[in-house]
């Protein structure tokens, strides 16, 4: 079973028995996802699209990609071929940025065996490996017989309420994974407000990377024991922009052989929903 990456050599090898999934989206072009999977794609490979499979619709209180009805994506994964013991892999060609949260989600549906592949599309053309084009031939309304009651593990997710109590009681500590710019409110290309939460610790998710690939193990596990500085990893909660990127940084904990982490799914983007919510940013520091 692989649970947290997978290479391309081995995803070939392994291809036969694997149910693959592209997550390829771009959040300035909606639609760039979808167009490039259908130019080209791992060959057998679905797409799953962030805003409309991953994610359920924004609300007034929601941030920008809210979890989606889990009876709905489990339902969709089932009408892909998805079983219990279904050995899933999913890529983009962001690094992992989008694959990461289908990663999350199926964990999050209790499917342990998926995992993300190393470098994505980009690695697997790179290796010469077979292509497909068109769109996929899944049906997107699953059968009676393929339909279930999906039981999302709940304690693998915070929410802002527990978030806000937790800036006085800090019984666990927040790592964000956007752009270091963002986290500290220099800049804001996405969101409305800039900043980061009270007494969060900034992770960006690019520092995972190297080359495109995921660093080793053992770089993964130092660097992130730089960073928490002696923090149970069971303390970590995961946050970003809008609760996608944050499942990379738990992905990368995970490869580090750090378990036990969870996510903030609303993230930023819904902790600036309501006003009254603390945070810091360059005219909060200003002001003192």
């Amino acid at each position: 079973m692989f649970d947290t990456i997978i290479s391309a050599q081995k995803l070939q090898q392994q291809l036969a028995h694997c149910r693959v999934f592209d997550c390829r989206f771009n959040l300035a072009d909606t639609g760039h996802g979808r167009r490039v999977y259908e130019e080209g794609h791992i060959a057998g490979a679905h797409f799953l699209d962030l805003d409309q499979d991953l994610s359920s619709p924004i609300t007034a209180e929601s941030g920008r990609h809210p979890l989606p009805d889990p009876d709905v994506l489990l339902n969709h994964l089932r009408a892909c071929g998805v079983t219990p013991s279904t050995q899933v892999v999913v890529y983009d060609d962001a690094g992992g940025a989008m694959a990461a949260r289908a990663w999350w989600l199926l964990r999050w549906l209790g499917h342990q065996a998926v995992a993300v592949l190393d470098g994505g599309f980009p690695a697997w053309r790179a290796a010469g490996l077979p292509i497909g084009s068109g769109a996929d031939t899944y049906t997107s309304a699953a059968s009676s017989s393929a339909a279930g009651t999906a039981r999302p593990d709940t304690d693998q997710v915070v929410d802002s309420s527990t978030v806000l109590s937790n800036i006085a009681g800090k019984q666990f500590t927040l790592v964000d994974a956007r752009a270091a710019a963002r986290f500290m409110g220099e800049v804001e290309p996405v969101d409305p407000v800039a900043g980061h939460i009270p007494g969060a610790l900034n992770r960006p998710l690019t520092d995972n990377l190297q080359h495109g690939l995921f660093k080793s193990a053992d770089d993964l596990r130092r660097e992130w024991q730089t960073v928490i500085d002696g923090i149970d990893p069971e303390n970590i909660v995961h946050m970003c922009g809008s609760g996608v990127t944050a499942c990379h940084n738990q992905l990368a904990l995970e490869i580090a052989g750090l378990h036990g982490s969870r996510v903030y799914p609303g993230s930023w983007s819904e902790w600036i929903r309501d006003p009254q919510r603390p945070l810091i940013n360059e005219s909060t520091v200003a002001s003192k």
